[in-house]
């Protein structure tokens, strides 16, 4: 079981690999709420992770004390399921070149942020961690989901050959400001806000919804994400991996129905159910996280309409980064 560990350096250099994606920079900006005085974020365009000897060069160099991976190729059904050779390529590349190179600039403390994808299409519910590699993946996504448990078997890995302080979280589905709204890249939540948004500014009588709207979904705002990630750095230091959700989950029918209301739409909302489902349900155990001390702070509804404020202001530029670097 999880047990505490020595309080975190504020003054260390703390790396956040991925620092211009959705959770990457709620983890910077939780570390700069918290006091961390030397967090370094980069993005793809800083250091390109799959290139094994930029990677080693920039990591060896710095020598941060702790590491965040954030960094990864991200994307929603209609994106794994069209590109999976750079799902899979990709996402390999960057882990194995980031863990490597934190191993030999000895990096004590990493953790590695991994997707609730990597589990069963038809796992118990809610999913425990013991779940892991026991059924077949979701079809739509199996090279992004084999990635992802590559990962949590890697730092398993290192912990038990090197003796490395590093750790796997599992989150669920996460959402909020900086999230990527691509037309046909994006999630499921960031595409709704997007949709119904556009519908709402075009005057629009109806929004086309994928799917039956049947499926059950767990979400977790990136800033209650970011602080979990930092909680489980300061109180948690075992090979098992650590699901990071809310415990609740709801219909994406019911999803529709906040999305509507948070952007004003009030026309009508029609299913396409020639459009996949995906998985029927997904909803994390997080009694491990729980027994930490770790405690949610942001509901849904009130997540999702700060999220539209964001959507609204930044938009037309949100969706230009298809990649979670």
């Amino acid at each position: 079981m999880p047990v505490p560990l020595p309080t975190l350096d504020r003054s260390a250099t703390v790396l956040v690999a991925g620092s211009s994606g959705l959770v990457g920079s709620a983890v910077m900006r939780r570390l700069r709420a918290e006091g961390f005085t030397s967090a370094v974020g980069i993005r793809s365009s800083d250091v390109d992770l799959t290139d094994a000897r930029a990677t080693f060069g920039y990591l060896t160099s710095l020598r941060p004390a702790v590491v965040i991976d954030a960094a990864a190729r991200v994307g929603g059904i209609a994106a794994n399921d069209a590109e999976p050779v750079e799902f899979l390529d990709d996402n390999l590349r960057i882990q194995t070149n980031l863990f490597a190179a934190a191993h030999a600039a000895d990096v004590d403390r990493l953790l590695f942020l991994g997707s609730s994808c990597i589990y069963p299409k038809h796992s118990p519910q809610p999913i425990p961690e013991s779940a892991l590699l026991t059924g077949p993946l979701e079809e739509t996504n199996v090279a992004y989901a084999i990635a992802k448990i590559a990962g949590v078997v890697a730092v398993q890995s290192y912990r038990r050959q090197y003796g490395r302080r590093w750790i796997s979280v599992m989150p669920t589905n996460v959402y909020g400001p900086g999230d990527n709204f691509h037309p046909t890249r994006s999630h499921v939540l960031p595409a709704l806000v997007r949709r119904f948004h556009e519908a709402v500014r075009s005057g629009a009588e109806e929004v086309i919804v994928w799917g039956t709207g049947a499926p059950r979904r767990e979400f977790i705002h990136a800033d209650d994400l970011a602080a979990a990630c930092l909680h489980l750095l300061a109180h948690y230091d075992d090979p098992s991996p650590v699901n990071i959700g809310v415990g609740e989950d709801l219909t994406i029918a019911d999803l529709v129905v906040l999305v509507a209301e948070a952007t004003g739409f009030a026309g009508r909302i029609t299913w396409d159910a020639s459009k996949p489902d995906g998985t029927p349900r997904k909803l994390l155990d997080v009694s491990r996280l729980l027994a930490t001390g770790w405690k949610q702070r942001i509901g849904l509804a009130e997540g999702i309409r700060s999220t539209v404020r964001w959507y609204a202001d930044a938009s037309p530029t949100t969706d230009e980064r298809p990649r979670g670097q």
